[in-house]
């Protein structure tokens, strides 16, 4: 059964505080190495921004590099292969369809950095994509679900917004109507730094609490696909219910 109860955030961090807790001086994160794994709708759109933004952006998706030379060509991205693409990254993220999930190679993160944090965007769309699976229809959150095949930590971002709206909409911080994006995670510093990322696109980033908590954003939800500000986007998290609807469950044979 999914949990219910309030929204359990973690305290986050300023970039002083976080640099002294490590005891080294934390790299800038507006000079990061970031690996993309899946160059799809919302993979292919943070390529654009992350680049258009000056980070070093290694992109890859299921099969080789030469089917990116386009986006290559248009960003600057080195496309490479996936398992590839979070070799020496400051920052993972990983955009694929929920099912491709149980596809990607053992290990294929093991080359990040100590402590880069990892995003994943995905959604769970059993009828309208991703077929069955078990373990999620049964009650468990599609992020946890996510975490347990990849074998780290993940953050649970950019999984709500229209990808035409994260390539277009983002805000200067303090603009009236500013997008906010949720953060699902466990690790206070590394949120931070996914704080920090959203920020710099434009965009709000609010804390959603633990992986836990995560499907208060997923398909279904009051959230979900809304392009709420930073109040609104609180108020929907917390009015979020575990159950969910016909639409987003697998259809019974």
């Amino acid at each position: 059964m999914r949990p219910r109860g309030t929204i359990r955030r973690s305290p986050l961090l300023t970039h002083t505080a976080v640099a002294k807790c490590r005891g080294t001086r934390r790299r800038s994160t507006r000079d990061m190495r970031i690996g993309i794994i899946g160059a799809g709708q919302i993979g292919g759109t943070l390529t654009r921004r992350l680049t258009a933004l000056g980070h070093d952006v290694r992109v890859s998706n299921s099969r080789t590099p030469d089917t990116l030379a386009d986006l290559e060509a248009e960003t600057g991205a080195k496309a490479v292969l996936n398992t590839e693409a979070a070799e020496g990254a400051d920052l993972v993220i990983v955009s694929i369809p929920q099912k491709n999930v149980v596809d990607l190679p053992a290990g294929i993160l093991a080359g990040a950095a100590d402590g880069a944090p990892v995003i994943e965007t995905n959604n769970y769309y059993p009828q309208q994509r991703d077929g069955l699976i078990a373990a999620i229809e049964d009650g468990q959150v599609e992020s946890e679900w996510v975490q347990e095949h990849l074998v780290v930590p993940v953050f649970k971002a950019f999984n709500g917004i229209w990808w035409k709206h994260l390539l277009e909409k983002g805000l200067p911080e303090g603009s009236s109507g500013r997008i906010a994006i949720p953060v699902a995670g466990d690790d206070a510093l590394q949120k931070q730094v996914v704080f920090d990322l959203i920020n710099q696109l434009g965009f709000d980033p609010v804390d959603a609490g633990t992986v836990e908590d995560s499907w208060r954003q997923q398909p279904g939800t009051p959230f979900y696909g809304k392009d709420f500000d930073r109040e609104a986007t609180l108020k929907a998290l917390a009015q979020a219910t575990p159950e969910r609807t016909d639409e987003w469950r697998a259809v019974a044979e």
